[in-house]
């Protein structure tokens, strides 16, 4: 499986140095204000990078002075570097350094890709330039035959792979609520927007998968039947998240369903799709809104088995969603001076206190810190 190794980033908002190593299943957990949305919305920052939009996202989230650490004053660049594991044998690194520049933007000062083969003392270097807005990984990955082709597309493939959902949308005027091209099925959307032409695509080509997902979703929601997907308008190619109460053939809507059980139908099926179709890294922040406890146990089970197949990353609030997890799942998020830290707990000196209490009630206890205090 594909994995990412490690980041490292500097100046980004919160985070004035960090280095994170990751794990199949990473949860991270503390007070308000600590960084954890911060490092979800790097993540994002990456989506849109490799998409062709990061003017567009810097200039919809405050422009630079908001993205950099204590503004460009302080701190006039921005650095990143990810680390991935492609087999047993190769390692590749994708490495940017985004420079202050001129209407509060941030330029490319560096774009740096890497490939290491176990062995061999020295990595392969592809040094794509500087001076560019947008990132040249795309362009490189569609150019000729080449070493340089190569590991660009391998890296472009791993950084579009790492995906952020954000199911809170649940008001009348979110895509989920509308209908959705049909064709559109390839990938679940970051919002769930394309969640009914998902679904359809599943009952038709994969329908073992998709009863596992409805039956899941049964388990949360005991009065929901099943989906009622059938394609409308011209051509056949809108269809709409409607499904069927079991007490009634009556067809209902998505905006008749409850927010939380709206959030736990797209957590569902986001994490119950076949392992081949699941993102490399499955990012979600607060996945516990709106969840029922017992809804919150079936959703913690579903990230524990989805992170055999793919690396999850997710950020909670809730001891009671945190009791679902083990210590060395946990990314403790503190503040050390004005800067977001990462560190992993230590397992041994927590053994003692895990055996009487349970691993959110210590977060409670603020025995392992990640509190406002």
């Amino acid at each position: 499986m594909t994995k990412l190794n490690s980041i490292m980033i500097r100046g980004f908002r919160s985070v004035k140095e960090a280095t994170l190593e990751f794990r199949p299943l990473n949860v991270l957990i503390g007070a308000n204000g600590a960084g954890k949305s911060n490092l979800i919305s790097f993540f994002k920052m990456m989506n849109e990078l490799t998409a062709g939009r990061l003017q567009q996202y810097i200039a919809a989230t405050g422009r630079a002075a908001a993205n950099l650490y204590f503004g460009p004053k302080v701190t006039p660049q921005m650095e990143v570097e990810l680390n991935f594991r492609v087999t047993d044998e190769i390692e590749d690194t994708y490495r940017m350094r985004l420079f202050y520049a001129a209407n509060d933007s941030l330029i490319f000062a560096e774009e740096h890709l890497s490939f290491h083969t176990k062995g061999h003392v020295t990595p392969g270097e592809v040094n794509l330039g500087a001076g560019h807005d947008e990132t040249l990984i795309r362009d490189t990955a569609s150019e000729g035959e080449s070493t340089e082709k190569t590991t660009a597309k391998t890296i472009l493939y791993m950084l579009n792979r790492c995906r952020v959902f954000h199911f809170h949308d649940t008001g009348p005027t979110a895509r989920i609520m509308q209908y959705c091209y049909i064709d559109d099925s390839r990938w679940l959307m970051h919002d769930a927007g394309n969640l009914a032409a998902v679904l359809y695509r599943l009952q038709s080509q994969n329908e073992t998968a998709y009863r596992q997902i409805v039956a899941t979703i049964k388990q949360v929601a005991p009065f929901f039947d099943d989906f009622v997907l059938e394609p409308t308008g011209p051509g056949k190619k809108d269809i709409i998240l409607n499904w069927r109460h079991r007490e009634t053939d009556l067809i209902f809507g998505p905006h008749q369903l409850s927010d939380g059980t709206l959030r736990a139908i797209c957590l569902i099926s986001l994490l119950m799709q076949p392992a081949e179709e699941l993102p490399c890294l499955i990012i979600v922040d607060e996945p516990e809104l709106g969840l029922h406890p017992y809804a919150l146990s079936v959703i913690a089970s579903l990230f524990r088995s989805a992170s055999h197949h793919a690396q999850v990353l997710l950020s909670t609030q809730s001891s009671e969603f945190l009791n679902h997890f083990d210590v060395e799942d946990i990314v403790i998020v503190e503040r050390d001076g004005e800067s977001s830290k990462f560190v992993r707990p230590d397992a041994e000196k927590l053994k003692d206190w895990l055996q009487d209490y349970s691993l959110g009630e210590v977060w409670m206890k603020n025995v392992i810190g990640a509190g406002p205090h």
